[in-house]
């Protein structure tokens, strides 16, 4: 026959496989059909293993088109990959950005890259790698894929967020034996598994290929039996392992083998136990038990090369080299094979992807309600973490399906009124810890598992807040800048992904250094020129309501809120707060007379303003003009220049105009002042007319009595900064 439309580009063509005319007459999902009917049919076996090669084959010839990208680790999974999607089980999530050629192989063949314009491989080759294209590793963004890939360690969340929020739906993750080695992947699932005992369809397969990026993996050298006990010791009910070694009579040396160097007939029997394999774990999973699938196979089977050799291409190796040519010559099909495939793959699952899977539509959730703030008097105190608490449990009631995570524990963020009004998720019943088996706090010790799982379901759709000690949020914040910038492309609307740290340096006295890290608000003000992150630093108990409601009613953002669990004086009206939220800023005092110089305080904080007013007094009482400005929504202070908003999805360009920011910000000096670091008040100084200026930031951590002594440590005190303005002015 003459090679379907689709195949323009490929550019080699094998033979007929023995049998072919028999086992590949007609495709066996048929239309209308959701997958194969049994998984012990021959044919089925047969046309899964085609699916397997064609995996491969574009794999190669795709990285080869550019010299670039992972055929290798992909390779080893392809028949787990193919049988997954010939069981109709097509809502597949990764940890491995590296398989991404893969992944891009699967919705060519199942025709859901139509909807970027990719119709031949021709298309897809000229793509691959390119702006606005196919990206070098994961995307969400791709048509059909539910999230991404880059940094390892990561797609165990979104499996288990999807099986959270869609019951009776498979999510498989895939995950490699070099992912394994990050600390946190089995752990994620067994907190997981300990929180929420009866989600349990989500599975992952992991691809055992002997070899991470450069060398030999980490679990290299354990035996079948003790992998098994590995995944049993984390919880799993149910360990299913397909060793291709079992099936080689090509005699290969290694513990980890080439199953496309067998004969035809073993490399069917290979796939027939791991079609059988995939479809015993699958059934497992869907019906109560935590299960895993193995498949054990050498690292870059059927394509190039094998091993560690076979992770990544570089410019050398295009589809013009020797080696290149020789490996997809291997895995050629004739024109009918890739026919039969394409029918195949664009009828599972119930069609192509892009048309199928739960990311593709915008998930069903509750209106935002309308909250109920507490306005708090200004001049009193009031502990702006427990204000929020009291939202989030309307939130909480509101919407079944809101999960809060908290490794830290809300209690001990002056937050417990969340606990006791959607208590804490754990089997063992305990009122005296607000626990209850369907709680809605999630609490494992563990911030990546507390990260992973609220981006997960903000990703795939559904409301979620992670709170932490603003020192521990490093160990989660990874997953948090991966969901963000998935969600600055997405087709479609997701709630923003909130985030909440509190006990940050200046409350964290006598903890010492160890718990006083307010550095990663460089990250969060570094990734404000994205163009969708927002770190809010809310000045009081009011502004802090707003901020909650503000970050929670956005979409498609990454929405971190800074505040304090400490009593602090209120600032501002709720009124006021939501003025500045949007603005980015507002005024909290200004000097009704004075004769001298006008000196501006820039303020991200809560906590930190008490030296700035104590500095206030003493500037006053020596004739100066003072204005203190609280900056409370950092990015919107910035012009719009300098963010990247017009580049992401649901854009916002909301920014203050010059006449604006100078009314806020001009004056003879302008003293910039954060209790963390410096980077968040650059729109400030890049902006100021000020002639004079300086800063006061954190510095360094160190163990002390009171906050007063942190932050005199740093250098942050009234007299510091009074002494400052009369250096600069006089």
């Amino acid at each position: 026959m003459n090679a379907p439309v689709f195949c323009e580009g490929i550019q080699h063509f094998g033979e007929k496989w023995l049998d072919f005319d028999t086992q590949a007459a007609s495709p066996v999902i048929a239309a209308g059909q959701h997958g194969i009917a049994d998984s012990s049919d021959s044919s089925a076996v047969y046309q899964t293993l085609l699916a397997a090669d064609a995996l491969r084959y574009l794999t190669l010839q795709v990285t080869g088109s550019k010299g670039s990208g992972h055929p290798g680790g992909y390779a080893s999974s392809a028949e787990a990959h193919a049988s997954l999607m010939m069981l109709g089980h097509t809502n597949i999530v990764t940890e491995v950005g590296h398989h991404a050629p893969g992944f891009y192989s699967s919705m060519f063949l199942d025709t859901s890259l139509e909807e970027m314009g990719i119709r031949t491989v021709a298309d897809m080759m000229a793509r691959f790698r390119e702006k606005h294209g196919l990206l070098g590793h994961l995307s969400g963004a791709i048509p059909g894929l539910l999230a991404p890939a880059g940094p390892l360690g990561q797609g165990q969340h979104f499996a288990m967020a999807g099986a959270l929020l869609h019951p009776g739906k498979l999510f498989p993750v895939t995950i490699g034996d070099g992912g394994m080695g990050e600390p946190y992947v089995l752990n994620s699932m067994m907190h997981f598994n300990t929180a929420y005992p009866e989600v349990t369809n989500f599975l992952p397969v992991l691809v055992w290929n002997g070899y991470s990026q450069e060398h030999h993996s980490m679990v290299s050298r354990m035996t079948n039996d003790e992998m098994v006990a590995y995944w049993k010791g984390h919880g799993f009910k149910n360990v299913v392992l397909v060793d291709a070694k079992e099936f080689d009579d090509t005699h290969q040396e290694l513990p980890y083998v080439d199953s496309t160097q067998f004969s035809l007939g073993q490399r069917l029997a290979f796939t027939k136990a791991v079609l059988q394999g995939v479809d015993k774990a699958s059934q497992s999973a869907l019906n109560g038990t935590l299960t895993v699938f193995i498949i054990k196979q050498l690292k870059g089977a059927g394509v190039h090369t094998v091993g560690a050799k076979s992770h990544n291409l570089y410019p050398a190796d295009t589809l013009d080299q020797p080696h290149i040519i020789a490996g997809l010559q291997r895995r050629a099909l004739p024109p009918e094979a890739w026919q039969i495939v394409r029918d195949n793959l664009s009828r599972a699952g119930g069609g192509a992807a892009v048309k199928t899977v739960v990311t593709e539509t915008e998930l069903d959730i509750v209106a935002m309600p309308k909250l109920a703030m507490t306005e708090f008097k200004q001049g009193d105190k009031a502990v702006p973490a427990t204000a929020m608490g009291a939202l989030v449990a309307q939130m909480g009631k509101a919407d079944p399906r809101y999960v809060v995570t908290n490794a830290d524990g809300n209690e001990a963020s002056a937050m417990k009124n969340i606990n006791d009004a959607l208590k804490v998720r754990h089997p063992t019943v305990d009122p005296l810890y607000n626990q209850e088996p369907n709680g809605q706090v999630y609490e494992p010790l563990n911030e990546d598992a507390c990260a992973g799982l609220a981006a997960g379901l903000a990703l795939f759709g559904s409301r979620s807040i992670w709170l932490s000690y603003e020192s521990f949020a490093i160990n989660g914040w990874p997953i948090i800048q991966t969901v963000t910038q998935a969600m600055a492309e997405l087709r479609r609307k997701t709630p923003s992904i909130v985030c909440m740290f509190t006990a940050g340096a200046l409350e964290q006295g006598r903890n010492g250094w160890t718990h006083q890290r307010p550095e990663i608000e460089n990250f969060f003000a570094a990734m404000m020129r994205n163009g969708n992150v927002f770190p809010l630093f809310p000045c009081d108990a009011n502004a802090m309501q707003v901020a909650y409601e503000y970050a929670t009613d956005s979409v498609n953002k990454g929405m971190v809120i800074i505040a304090s669990k400490s009593p602090l004086p209120v600032y501002m009206t709720l009124a006021e707060s939501k003025q500045a939220m949007v603005n980015g800023a507002a005024t909290i005092y200004e000097s009704a007379t004075g004769a001298g110089a006008t000196v501006v305080f820039a303020v991200t904080g809560d906590m930190v303003l008490l030296p700035v007013f104590k500095a206030k007094d003493q500037l006053e009482a020596q004739g100066y003009r003072v204005r203190i400005v609280a900056a409370v929504n950092p990015r919107a202070l910035y012009r719009p220049t300098d963010v990247a908003w017009d580049t992401v999805s649901q854009p916002d360009n909301g920014f203050m105009d010059d006449d604006h920011f100078n009314a806020l910000f001009d004056g003879d000096a302008l003293i910039a002042v954060s209790g963390g670091p410096s980077a968040p008040l650059e729109p400030v100084l890049l902006r100021t007319r000020a002639p004079k200026r300086d800063t006061f930031c954190w510095k360094r951590g160190e163990t002390t009595a009171s906050a007063d002594e942190i932050m005199a440590f740093n250098g942050i005190t009234a007299e510091a900064m009074t002494a400052r303005v009369n250096a600069l002015l006089k």
